[in-house]
């Protein structure tokens, strides 16, 4: 087994242990993040519906807009504010933070980081 694939298989099993004991309701819905090398995914998703309420990534045309680059801390802090932007337009204000078995570092820290500024409360 290659080492790219023992450290995607870590991921997992390190994504089912959050999971776990995390559940997103309507009042915190659960706010997940998803990255890759060339983009990061945020979505506000209410686990008793198993419905998206809010979702932004680095996709989408306002948010890459004047980027050098969208897999980098920069674009990490853009998506960041506009899901928390996009919350807050839903009356969303407090969600529950699930980091996907990432480690709780650079781009998944920004983008915390910064839907915290914008008034997310987690």
């Amino acid at each position: 087994m290659s080492s790219l694939a023992e450290k995607k298989e870590a991921r997992l099993k390190r994504k089912v242990r959050v999971r776990k004991k995390i559940r997103g309701d309507e009042e915190r819905p659960r706010l997940n993040v998803f990255r890759s090398a060339r983009h990061i995914y945020a979505q506000v998703i209410d686990d008793n519906t198993g419905m998206t309420l809010v979702s932004a990534s680095t996709l989408l045309a306002d948010v890459a807009t004047g980027l050098s680059s969208t897999g980098n801390i920069e674009a990490a802090k853009m998506v960041g504010a506009e899901i928390a932007k996009r919350a807050l337009e839903k009356n969303i204000k407090a969600v529950v933070f699930d980091r996907g078995g990432f480690l709780y570092h650079g781009r998944v820290k920004a983008l915390a980081d910064a839907a915290r500024e914008q008034g997310l409360s987690f």
